[in-house]
């Protein structure tokens, strides 16, 4: 490993260690992609679609934390949080205001677990299912976005 001149030590006091990954952090709320267990989207936690799914993987990683999005309305977030007290998981707000995400909530461990599919995916289940009748109604269409 090189030798730090002056100017690296200057540039480490004045704008903070360069940590790995700085994107995949801002975009996860402060953690990697590699710790997560799972994802809520905004969406996902507004509508609050996600409970079940959430509170299965709270209970199959009890060592998690939950970090939540700032930038949505305690009114959204407060079953999320409700369901983290439950089960003593420690849940933290992130709020950055520099960077814009979608992504709502996120279960994260402080190692590395790897898993493949971190997103829940409900629209997909939705479309593929042959038994639920087409409705074109406005009123319908309006009512399933928020269902």
């Amino acid at each position: 490993m090189a030798k730090k001149s002056v100017d690296d030590y200057l540039n480490d006091g004045i704008y903070g260690v360069r940590r790995p990954k700085e994107s995949e952090r801002r975009h996860y709320l402060g953690t990697l992609r590699e710790r997560i267990v799972i994802v809520l989207t905004k969406g996902q936690v507004m509508t609050d679609n996600s409970l079940q799914e959430l509170e299965e993987a709270i209970k199959a990683y009890p060592e998690s934390r939950l970090l939540i999005n700032g930038n949505i309305a305690y009114r959204f977030s407060k079953k999320e949080k409700a369901i983290a007290d439950k089960y003593n998981i420690p849940y933290t707000v992130i709020t950055n205001e520099k960077t814009d995400t979608d992504i709502g909530a996120v279960l994260t461990c402080d190692y590395a677990i790897d898993k493949d599919d971190i997103f829940i995916q409900h629209e997909e289940t939705k479309q593929n299912n042959p038994s639920s009748k087409e409705n074109t109604s406005l009123f319908t269409k309006i009512k399933n976005w928020f269902s």
